[in-house]
């Protein structure tokens, strides 16, 4: 499967640092959080990535290249408007090229196994959610898991919750009769949970949402204490 990285917001939490900066290119120890995630993308089998950019997007492109160096082969999506993470999915469609694609936030550290994520079929499954424990800033979770590994939205019957990773596997048909308009995924995802169309998993290893400086310090901190590889 291909991959696409969400690299297209503002990054306002992240001020001042992102003034002159864009978020993705953001320093994490010796690297980029979005060079962190590509590496992520290659240890798990993944060879082709879109990334959509909006904010000093050229600033992106620039660093990264056609990703030789890191051994993928990279392409980009140019927003004039920040489209949201739904129209930005669905203008880069056709540089996905697969049905069935991961889609991957730029600011989540994570030593997540990208290997282990399937296509879906776009009939019985037009996605697959990765859902961690909430962290702090999201004390109320995003949604949760059934008995049959289906995601619901908000909180289960015993009012157990997750939060949603900002990992995923989409199909194309997720996003059918949609135009290029800034629209999120939010909405589309929980349309198909009321049709059984989303299936889950519970992540429990290292991940970070890193949406503020000192989450960015905590990354970094980590990264100078140890090396983190690939969860088995």
């Amino acid at each position: 499967m291909r991959a696409m990285i969400l690299a297209a917001g503002l990054g306002k939490r992240m001020r001042p640092l992102t003034d002159n900066t864009p978020k993705p290119l953001l320093k994490a120890g010796d690297k980029s959080l979005i060079e962190h995630q590509i590496d992520r993308l290659v240890k798990g089998g993944v060879s082709a990535a879109v990334i959509n950019h909006f904010y000093l997007g050229g600033m992106i492109e620039q660093a990264l290249g056609d990703g030789s160096r890191y051994g993928l082969d990279l392409a980009y999506s140019r927003e004039a408007i920040l489209l949201d993470t739904a129209g930005g999915i669905i203008k880069a469609l056709p540089k996905l090229k697969d049905d069935s694609f991961i889609v991957v936030n730029s600011d989540v550290w994570t030593d997540f196994d990208f290997s282990t994520l399937k296509p879906v079929d776009g009939e019985s499954r037009l996605a697959h959610l990765v859902l961690v424990d909430n962290a702090e800033h999201n004390p109320g979770g995003d949604f949760h898991l059934n008995e049959t590994g289906l995601v619901r939205n908000g909180e289960g019957s015993d009012g157990s919750s997750l939060t949603f990773s900002g990992i995923s596997v989409l199909h194309r048909n997720l996003f059918a009769g949609f135009p290029i308009q800034p629209r999120s995924v939010v909405p589309l995802l929980q349309e198909a949970m009321k049709k059984d169309l989303v299936s889950g998993e519970h992540y429990q290893g290292e991940w970070i949402d890193v949406g503020t400086p000192e989450r960015l310090a905590d990354v970094t901190n980590k990264l100078s204490g140890n090396t983190v590889e690939v969860a088995q």
